[in-house]
């Protein structure tokens, strides 16, 4: 995963729910590419964003057996734009969770207020093969959520705001 757009981890609970953090801020160069004189976050990277959050629910709440792909962004709506000095919450939660993948309901807000809602779907790629630790597998990994803090939300070390 070439670009990572998860702050922190507030939440996880294997099979339930995910929430996270994402600071929007001046200095990522995506603020500035759609319209200069007007910085926001792309709609687009937003959803990115919560797939990332959904992602990392999917893969733990499997034990990172296989290996999680993205396979649908069944439906989005946006109800207001992301500014620089936006904290996304990202809330995520396991509808389904089946063999072949699972389907995930997510929800991002700004202090309280609903900013998008999108119904993601995951797939599960055959796991027969797959070293969980392989470096192809590089985007829903325990690896990843040390690298994101993860580890630390599930030991109850932290405090989460």
């Amino acid at each position: 995963m070439r670009w990572i757009f998860v702050d922190r981890f507030l939440e996880l609970e294997k099979g339930r729910y995910a929430k996270a953090l994402k600071n929007v801020s001046m200095g990522e160069d995506h603020i500035h590419d759609r319209f200069p004189s007007f910085p926001l976050m792309p709609n687009s990277l937003i959803i990115e964003a919560l797939a990332q959050t959904g992602g990392v629910l999917a893969g733990y709440s499997n034990d990172f057996r296989n290996m999680v792909i993205l396979a649908k962004i069944e439906k989005a709506s946006f109800h207001r734009m992301a500014i620089p000095g936006d904290q996304l919450l990202l809330e995520t939660e396991m509808l389904e969770d089946r063999e072949e993948g699972c389907r995930i309901a997510g929800r991002v807000s700004v202090n309280g207020d609903t900013l998008a809602e999108a119904s993601i779907l995951f797939a599960n790629l055959e796991s027969s093969d797959i070293d969980p630790e392989a470096p192809d597998n590089f985007v829903f990994t325990k690896h990843f959520l040390s690298m994101l803090g993860v580890d630390k939300v599930l030991a109850g070390v932290g405090e989460p705001e």
